[in-house]
């Protein structure tokens, strides 16, 4: 099975179930502070977890795009990937662990879906704690399904999730599949490494507040997610998914270009190809992220940079980045056509980005030379050379063999885990919080989101569309289609034009449509982006119309004083505006 067949298969099942299926959000969250990337499938469907009205109903399946970037150390193994693909179905305060379990077991077991033996699976339940009782139901309901006690382990924190440090929670079962070699022992642990976690439903009743607590939602949710890229090495009898389709296209590339052989170069080539894919789908985004020094700018950039340094490992001939894109825009374009929308940023991108760290990498060859005419290689001196010129240590200790001369490993771990703690402790600082952030300060700042839309419309030019948005509790920022920069004139007129608007006291209210209803009444669309077939309009009063989930304030004097901080150019074409409110 190939990964569109599965993917259809999924989906295909769940719409039998009565799920509506809706499009992949972006990568890059809309209102939410607290992560660079959505790094689940739940993350866009925050506000309708927590009660908010979905227009596609209470069933929904999709799979979204994710990407995570905590695990680059152990890319290359069998089962992490930078960029992956979440299958998820839904249930929005209506169905919830008898069919949750049922659904799933059905879809892993039943012939006519994935086959799986029963006797090949382990299944993992809340064992519970003060403030959540242990999962005795779903326990039961495995039991009935006609899963053997012995493959059943209760367990702690491990099966309570939740993606940021506060919002909607909940205790999880989660599905093992037996990868090890012959017949799956009797008893199940999950700390064998050969039992190999695919899917996880989540069983989302509970909110953690700021302070600790966990309370009760509203409703009760079901969010399962079954990663794509495990699932579909386990179904074909692969150790891993880079045995796949999903990156054998981008491995026989790299084969061709280097001369070399995966089974001889299988690290180097694994990590060149899951990080290409995951620079393509960035650069491939609606919401125009290019490479920078900060935030989604600088992970995009070390991707590349990673990609680059190790194909210099394997002998890759310069330049290759754009020649392995193809590869990835071919494969998924498909059911990704933004790739297809957005190529022309990508093959500019890349080779750009790429010819830079190629004269970074000259610079750090010329700092190797001084440092070995000095003797053996410093642990801090290896880490320099990883750090400010992107040379991983396998790198220098082969340059450092060449020379006959040793490169101090110990020193060079005791620095990079120094500098790895520093880090985390910064991005935890930077990124503190909870997901899809709902506070005043940023339903305000999302409504005049909306107004500033349509007055660079109304004073600039009835051809500026939306080009992606974000939205944090310090700032608003808005991406719109413009070729030029916008003089000081016309900053200071789009800015009065969207305080004149919050002073009139328009009210504004949501109405759900069918998709092609809206489009006739001149709703604005975000471009690019995939809606479904009957959507959600927020009106204000006469003045806008625009495709949106909400929330959003009542009245735009609840708004407050609109001003414009910086317009600045991301891409050919994308005009940025970054702006509060007060």
């Amino acid at each position: 099975m190939n990964a569109p067949q599965l993917i259809q298969k999924y989906l295909d099942f769940f719409k039998s179930k009565g799920h509506a299926v809706i499009p992949s959000a972006s990568l890059i969250p809309a209102n939410d502070a607290s992560v660079l990337f959505n790094t689940a499938g739940m993350q866009p469907l925050v506000p309708y977890l927590m009660g908010g009205k979905h227009p596609q109903g209470t069933r929904l399946v999709n799979v979204q795009k994710c990407l995570r970037t905590v695990d680059f150390e152990n890319i290359g193994d069998n089962t992490h990937h930078t960029f992956f693909q979440m299958l998820g179905n839904w249930s929005l305060g209506d169905y919830f662990k008898k069919e949750a379990i049922e659904w799933s077991f059905e879809f892993l077991t039943s012939r006519k879906w994935l086959g799986i033996p029963v006797s090949r699976l382990g299944i993992t339940v809340y064992q519970g704690d003060k403030a959540v009782p242990r999962d005795e139901e779903s326990y039961a309901r495995w039991r009935k399904a006609g899963i053997p006690e012995e493959r059943i382990a209760f367990q702690g924190q491990d099966n309570f999730w939740i993606a940021g440090e506060t919002g909607p929670c909940g205790p999880s079962t989660e599905m093992f599949y037996w990868i090890g070699e012959g017949n799956a022992p009797a008893k199940f642990d999950p700390a064998d490494a050969r039992w190999m976690e695919i899917w996880n439903d989540v069983f989302m009743a509970y909110n953690k507040k700021e302070d600790g607590t966990v309370i009760p939602l509203k409703q009760k949710n079901v969010d399962t997610g079954m990663g794509l890229e495990r699932t579909l090495a386990v179904i074909n009898g692969k150790k891993s998914a880079y045995e796949t389709d999903l990156f054998l296209p981008v491995i026989q590339k790299i084969e061709q270009l280097s001369g070399k052989k995966y089974r001889k170069e299988q690290r180097s080539m694994r990590i060149i190809a899951d990080h290409l894919r995951a620079a393509v789908f960035i650069l491939g985004d609606e919401q125009a992220v290019l490479p920078s020094n900060v935030d989604r700018g600088y992970v995009l950039r070390r991707l590349i940079r990673r990609i680059v340094r190790y194909g210099k490992m394997i002998g890759m001939p310069s330049p290759f980045t754009a020649k392995l894109a193809e590869e990835v825009v071919k494969e998924y374009s498909s059911f990704y056509p933004e790739l297809e929308r957005n190529q022309q940023q990508l093959f500019s991108e890349l080779p750009k980005e790429e010819d830079k760290f190629e004269q970074t990498l000259e610079k750090g060859l010329k700092e190797l030379e001084r440092m070995a005419n000095q003797g053996d290689i410093s642990g801090v001196n290896a880490f320099l050379l990883f750090q400010s010129y992107g040379f991983p240590l396998e790198m220098t200790e082969e340059m450092a063999a060449e020379k006959g001369i040793k490169v101090d490993i110990k020193g060079f771990l005791a620095e990079y885990e120094k500098h790895k703690e520093l880090s985390r402790l910064g991005a935890e600082k930077k990124f503190k919080g909870g997901l899809a952030d709902t506070s005043p300060l940023v339903v305000r700042m999302h409504t005049a989101t909306h107004l500033l839309n349509e007055a660079l419309r109304k004073v600039i030019s009835p051809a500026i569309h939306q080009r992606g948005s974000n939205i944090t509790p310090e700032r608003l920022r808005f991406d719109f289609s413009f070729e030029r920069k916008l003089t000081p004139e016309e900053i200071k007129k789009v800015q009065e034009e969207v305080n004149r608007v919050i002073k009139a006291n328009l009210t504004v209210i949501r109405k759900e449509l069918p998709f092609k209803d809206a489009e006739k009444l001149g709703a604005e669309k975000e471009f690019g982006q995939k809606y479904p077939d009957k959507v959600s309009v927020y009106f204000v009063g006469e003045y806008s119309k625009e495709f949106c989930g909400g929330p959003h304030v009542q009245h735009t004097n609840e708004i407050g004083k609109f001003r414009i901080v910086k317009e600045e150019s991301v891409a050919a074409g994308v005009r940025r505006i970054k702006a509060v409110v007060e």
